[in-house]
């Protein structure tokens, strides 16, 4: 474990991609707790290493990550913990994502700090249609204007009607703040070049 935690700062990309699938497959009970040991790191690579490697190991990091998610003191662990529960929804696409999950990026949207918000937001994101009614129900009641043009994206990056929907109705409502009403009308229109290139794809 120690070798491989050690090529997870390795410079070549390959070598630390082969390590974190190794942590994964030969993981006993201390492997999450040491991979969450370095979601604070200052080497970034390592850190986003770290990440990715929870983000493999899947559904059994969820508890750890909403724990440090919530109630770490230190910002880029919180951060950190947005992004594996990310990777997680991007490794584990066919596994339904862990309530316990949702509800804590769902808390984790009011994080006072942005990178924490933001991350929360993009995580909910890649989880896709299990988030819909958490990221509407924020875009509704959120006055933080960067967080609702995350939330409009994320709902763009669901590529489904009911997003296109919202969208539709925020780039009409005048009431709502000018920057939202444009980010919504942008994210409408790539929403519409993304189903047309699906339906391509199909056909």
């Amino acid at each position: 474990m120690d070798s491989f935690l050690e090529q997870l700062k390795h410079p070549n990309p390959h070598l630390r991609e082969r390590a974190m699938w190794e942590i994964a497959d030969t993981r006993d009970a201390n492997t999450i707790p040491r991979l969450m040991d370095v979601l604070g790191e200052e080497d970034v690579v390592y850190r986003r290493s770290a990440v990715k490697a929870l983000g493999i190991i899947g559904m059994d990091a969820v508890s750890l990550l909403v724990e440090s998610l919530l109630n770490s003191d230190n910002v880029t662990i919180r951060g950190s913990a947005a992004k594996a529960l990310a990777q997680i929804a991007v490794q584990h696409p066919d596994v339904p994502f862990a309530s316990e999950g949702l509800q804590g990026l769902k808390q984790a949207m009011n994080d006072p700090n942005p990178v924490v918000h933001i991350a929360s937001v993009m995580a909910l994101g890649e989880i896709g249609s299990p988030a819909f009614d958490i990221l509407v129900e924020a875009l509704k009641t959120t006055d933080n204007v960067a967080l609702q043009v995350t939330i409009v994206n994320a709902l763009a990056s669901l590529g489904d009607g009911q997003g296109a929907e919202i969208l539709a109705n925020l780039g009409n409502d005048l009431s709502v703040d000018s920057y939202v009403r444009e980010s919504a009308v942008s994210a409408l229109s790539r929403l519409d070049l993304v189903s047309q290139f699906n339906k391509r794809e199909e056909e």
